[in-house]
């Protein structure tokens, strides 16, 4: 009999060590490790300013500009091909192998887009000025450079005042 309680002991025994063995499974260990980590952590900054949804887009490099290009040929020759990393791959290869010659036509087609985007930029620009304009009637002049300003001027004022007493 002893032998039986003994083995009943030794069941439970195994229960409890399976039992820690399905915590960590489920990962009832790992979440409380990764709430410490968590406040070692600075906390997350602000997202900067939305931005403008009419932005002119930059201009496409050369290499982008021969991309386009290579894309509809490389699609054309591997039907089958539909990775976007393999296109890439192949682009890139091809781009490292021309010659400078071969690539001034791209080079031209892209100082042509980069001309065209820094006109439109200007011109949102503009536009923007004049929308800030609008909305704020103060000066362009920060309050910290008014201010100098008249501290500046009350100095002077003061060196007027000290010459005239001589």
């Amino acid at each position: 009999m002893k032998s039986a309680k003994g083995k009943g002991a030794l069941k439970k025994d195994t229960k409890e060590a399976l039992k820690a063995v399905d915590d960590r499974k489920l990962g009832k260990r790992k979440a409380a490790a990764k709430t410490d980590k968590g406040s070692n952590r600075p906390a997350k900054k602000e997202k900067a300013a939305a931005k403008d949804p009419n932005k002119p887009k930059r201009p496409p490099s050369a290499f982008f500009v021969f991309l386009e290009d290579f894309r509809k040929t490389y699609k054309q020759e591997h039907p089958n091909v539909k990775a976007v990393s393999a296109v890439g791959k192949a682009g890139g290869e091809k781009w490292k192998s021309m010659s400078a010659a071969e690539k001034a036509t791209y080079e031209a087609k892209a100082a042509k887009r980069k001309s065209e985007y820094e006109k439109t930029m200007a011109a949102y620009n503009k536009k923007q000025e004049s929308m800030a304009d609008d909305g704020d009637e103060e000066s362009d002049r920060s309050r910290s450079e008014v201010h100098d300003d008249d501290e500046e001027e009350s100095a002077e004022e003061e060196e007027d005042e000290d010459e005239d007493d001589d």
